[in-house]
């Protein structure tokens, strides 16, 4: 357990030598790096995953307000100081791409290199986010479906065990219909999110019922408002980000992803993609994952692992011992 900006975060940790800071996303916790945590400190890394604020262990504030992505960067900042750590590498998936992007973007004097998976940077839109998302007559965006609180942790907290047997297998890249062309979490109004999903009958290969487990175990504990309350501060996030506009990410970077993750799917993606160095100026790679879903670093961790560490390897000295 670990002090810092004002709460506590539960974090694994295992090798020795320069820092990399691993972020999960929703609804994860430190145990979707369980792959990469091994393999990072056998290359002579310091590898140091948390459960984010509101997961886990970890400390949960119940003000919905305290989720804004300077809390969810300053409690890494603070990491690094519990950790007497003047710099690291950051890397992210999914939510946890985010916290990678802006840590890097707002403190590129600490966090010297970035990883995202799944989720790349995404410049500010010129509109609020919630009102960008796709809505119609009959359902609307999953992330809108999120907003109210209350609603979304009735349905997610009723059976937590099969709700992230199905969470993990629908956006995999083993489910039907995963990649380009599928649905983009559109929720019906008169159902819920885990409605359109499909539970498997049988777990793939890169998941087994041990794994189910244990994340059931921790949301069963902790509820997923703690994960829900990142998605309520979306708009909140563009506004406090109004001074950043046009802001670049200006240190080494990586970007992975699967071709069958529905995040790649997205309206604009396409075009973000193939402009990320736009934004991006020192992005070394985009790495796209045949057949790989969401999970990224779950569903492929041989080749998350290598392409992370051939990435720290090519990093200048200074920047990866400063």
């Amino acid at each position: 357990m670990i002090e810092t900006n004002g709460i506590r975060l539960n974090v694994a940790e295992q090798g020795d030598g320069p820092l990399v800071l691993l972020c999960h996303g929703f609804p994860e916790s430190w145990y979707s790096w369980r792959h990469q945590l091994g393999a990072l400190a056998a290359a002579g890394f310091r590898a140091v995953a948390p459960d984010m604020r509101g997961y886990g262990k970890s400390d949960r504030p119940e003000a919905i307000d305290q989720y804004t992505l300077f809390h969810l960067v300053g409690d890494m900042v603070g990491l690094l100081d519990a950790l007497q750590a003047p710099t690291a590498v950051i890397a992210g998936h999914d939510w946890g791409a985010p916290v990678a992007w802006h840590a890097a973007l707002l403190r590129p004097d600490r966090f010297r290199a970035v990883i995202g998976l799944s989720v790349p940077f995404r410049p500010r839109a010129s509109q609020r986010p919630t009102g960008l998302m796709p809505k119609t007559a009959d359902s609307q965006f999953y992330q809108l479906y999120f907003q109210k609180p209350g609603v979304a942790e009735a349905e997610l907290e009723r059976d937590p065990r099969a709700t992230l047997r199905t969470m993990l297998y629908a956006a995999s890249g083993d489910a039907p219909g995963a990649g380009a062309g599928a649905p983009i979490g559109m929720v019906p109004h008169s159902g819920g999110f885990l409605q359109a999903l499909k539970a498997p009958q049988n777990l793939p290969r890169w998941l087994d019922e041990s794994d189910v487990d244990f994340y059931a175990g921790e949301f069963r504990r902790t509820g997923f408002a703690g994960g829900l309350n990142w998605y309520r501060n979306i708009d909140r996030n563009w506004e406090l980000m109004a001074p950043l506009a046009g802001a670049q990410v200006k240190v080494p970077a990586l970007y992975m992803a699967g071709d069958r993750d529905l995040v790649v799917s997205f309206p604009g993606m396409d075009r973000l993609l193939a402009n990320l160095k736009i934004f991006v100026p020192q992005l070394s790679e985009t790495l796209m994952l045949p057949g790989c879903g969401h999970w990224t670093q779950q569903e492929r961790p041989d080749e998350v692992n290598a392409a992370m560490i051939d990435f720290l390897r090519s990093l200048p000295e200074g920047v990866i011992r400063a």
